[in-house]
């Protein structure tokens, strides 16, 4: 039998008074989420308790109007499209920043993530000016490679964590067995970095299907967001449809990050195996 993890009932008291601390701190944050989303399935126009009836009305609206779905598949496109672009050039930036013998390798990386450190708002601002000038405004083109900008830190940050535990001598057993480069890129590193790259490129699409800002200042009505006609619905006109879009983006974050996780452990478990 193993040792109690706690020697006295005071350390045992203090372990359960920080679960009852976190859990109460955890309810208080999601507990407008658990109020507002029952008011999607609100029978009548209005944001009150109790409600009149349930209906489905609104996320008929979501589902079945231009003007929501034409939003939602403008995200979706750029979301993929960002997806792409920042996964590819985010798991190039890690691989080259885990070479040991990557000069200014602190100095690089600060610079490569400062998109998550600096306000939007100012990001935007810049770009908005930026793509003035080259004559990109008002294009997919603009709002795509403005969201990469956003998005590709997160990847870098992913898989160089994943790269952390990386044995690079497996590489350099496959060039010394005769493999190029390439070769032992797809057959050696990328099988164990896979974990780290899907989820950075998870990461990524929540990020550019879930910006506003940006596309408020580079994007025309052409090519309207799903989060910017949210935005635009909240100040013009308050309808229980944009909280049954709400509901169904919570959703599938939900479902991004539980397979996130999923991912995470199986890196885990990865590793652990090599290292046995």
């Amino acid at each position: 039998m193993a040792a109690s993890v706690y020697t006295s009932p005071l350390e045992k008291g203090w372990y359960y008074l920080h679960r009852l601390l976190c859990g109460a701190v955890l309810l208080f944050l999601i507990a407008p989420i658990l109020v507002v989303v029952p008011l999607s399935f609100n029978s009548v126009p209005f944001f009150t308790y109790p409600m009149a009836g349930l209906s489905l009305r609104w996320y008929e609206e979501f589902f079945l109007t231009d003007r929501w779905q034409g939003a939602l598949h403008n995200s979706i496109f750029v979301a993929v499209c960002v997806t792409v672009l920042s996964t590819v050039l985010g798991t190039l930036a890690a691989l080259g920043l885990s070479r040991p013998s990557f000069p200014w390798r602190t100095a690089v990386m600060s610079v490569l993530i400062s998109p998550i450190i600096v306000p939007v708002v100012i990001t935007a601002v810049g770009v908005y000016f930026f793509y003035a000038d080259v004559g990109l405004l008002n294009t997919f083109a603009a709002l795509i490679l403005a969201h990469t900008t956003l998005a590709t830190p997160f990847v870098i940050i992913t898989v160089t964590a994943t790269l952390a535990g990386f044995d690079h001598s497996l590489t350099r057993a496959a060039a010394g067995l005769g493999a190029p480069p390439v070769t032992a890129f797809f057959k050696v590193t990328l099988p164990l970095i896979l974990p780290g790259m899907i989820s950075g490129a998870l990461f990524a699409f929540l990020t550019s299907f879930d910006e506003v800002v940006v596309a408020l200042f580079v994007a025309s009505p052409e090519q309207r967001t799903l989060p910017r006609v949210m935005f635009s619905g909240i100040r013009e006109e308050i309808s229980p449809t944009i909280i049954a879009a709400a509901t169904v983006l919570i959703l599938f974050s939900i479902a991004v990050l539980i397979t996130v996780e999923l991912l995470r452990r199986r890196s885990e478990r990865l590793r652990g195996i090599r290292d046995l």
